[in-house]
């Protein structure tokens, strides 16, 4: 998989509305619990007024990277609708999100989803009906120099990516049985057709 959550964003790049439209279009489209469809976004672009309403929401350590970004995006979720509460919202959220981040990724874009954010700081700052509770905020952009970063960040940032085995995730007959081996792994990123190995350019 070529996702992946990078701090370092190019600070003078610009994402146009068309561009976001197509990334939420992707989220739309995302499956739901009975088609309830709970995932609520709100859009900031770099410089306007509903982006710094976000960035002031985000705990320091994010806002250390974060203002770099050209979109920032709050997910929340609808907690009820006309027909009364309405179940698994996260689950259709965190769908809903990854459809946006991996057209991200085919747009050439990178994203980078934080939970540091204040929810109530958000709540208040656009008012948010009391059925309606944040949960997300995800950056988006260009990817940048990590040279620009902290060196902690920058640490953080060179760092391999790591995921545990399917051995200790995936089991079978029993809990903690596991459903395979870690003999044979799968393609690492990049790998485009489980089983074959083929990579991409």
């Amino acid at each position: 998989m070529r996702r992946w959550s990078p701090r370092a964003f190019d600070g003078t790049a610009e994402v146009p509305p068309e561009t976001v439209r197509a990334l939420l279009e992707a989220a739309r489209w995302a499956a739901s619990h009975g088609n309830t469809q709970p995932a609520r976004f709100l859009v900031g672009y770099r410089g306007d007024d509903t982006f710094g309403r976000i960035f002031a929401a985000l705990r320091p350590g994010n806002q250390a990277w974060a203002g770099r970004a050209s979109v920032l995006l709050v997910g929340a979720v609808a907690e009820a609708d006309e027909r009364g509460p309405v179940p698994n919202t996260e689950f259709g959220l965190g769908l809903a999100v990854q459809n946006l981040v991996l057209r991200a990724v085919e747009l050439g874009l990178v994203t980078h989803q934080m939970g540091g954010f204040a929810p109530d700081a958000v709540r208040e700052a656009f008012a948010l009906p009391e059925h309606v509770r944040p949960v997300v905020v995800i950056a988006v952009g260009l990817l940048g120099d990590d040279e620009e970063l902290p060196e902690d960040l920058r640490a953080r940032e060179r760092r391999p990516r790591v995921r545990k085995p399917l051995s200790e995730t995936v089991f079978t007959g029993t809990w903690g049985r596991p459903a395979f081996s870690d003999e044979h792994p799968a393609p690492a990123a990049g790998g485009r057709t489980a089983g074959t190995g083929s990579k991409e350019g």
